[in-house]
């Protein structure tokens, strides 16, 4: 089963994602969890500007769907965190995997500049940063998600949010 948590930079998609991951491991060892930002710093793919183009953003997230469907082949459960601009690699999630649940961390520009942990948002606003997705690149809504996470700012209780996935999944919390 593969658990694929798609959002913005900022939305609380790695922080949902750790939650699940402890959670469903307590439950099935057989789970790891994958993160965008993690799997760049392995394979090197975070140093300059190219990995945060559109072309160098395509490449990790066709890494991460590979390693994920490795993974399920092997009876390997995976909670994925990803910020991913790509919705055919999406479509074809649904279809490539044993068993796939797509959620949608979804939080609204203006809460993500708000806290900015990364100070992403605020160089890209002053002009220091490019390749920065949801200012000049594009962050296409993803189409049918099977779970939305709305995180407009308020206090989100990631541990109840991973018992609502489990619960979706059938995977007894």
């Amino acid at each position: 089963m593969i658990v694929w948590l798609v959002g913005l930079s900022g939305a609380g998609k790695t922080t949902i994602a750790r939650a699940l991951h402890a959670r469903w491991q307590a439950i099935d060892p057989a789970t790891v969890l994958i993160d965008g930002d993690e799997i760049r710093d392995i394979f090197k793919h975070d140093q300059g500007t190219a990995p945060f183009t559109v072309a160098g953003r395509r490449v990790n997230g066709e890494r991460i769907a590979a390693m994920s469907a490795w993974l399920d082949n092997q009876n390997i459960n995976a909670v994925v965190s990803i910020l991913c601009i790509f919705p055919d690699i999406m479509a074809e999630n649904k279809n490539r995997f044993s068993d796939y649940f797509e959620v949608f961390v979804d939080a609204p520009l203006a809460a993500l500049e708000a806290r900015d942990g990364k100070g992403l948002y605020a160089a890209a606003r002053s002009g220091e940063m490019a390749n920065v997705v949801g200012m000049d690149i594009p962050f296409p809504t993803p189409e049918q998600p099977d779970m939305v996470v709305r995180n407009d700012g308020t206090v989100l209780d990631a541990n109840a949010v991973a018992a609502d996935i489990l619960g979706r999944i059938g995977v007894a919390p």
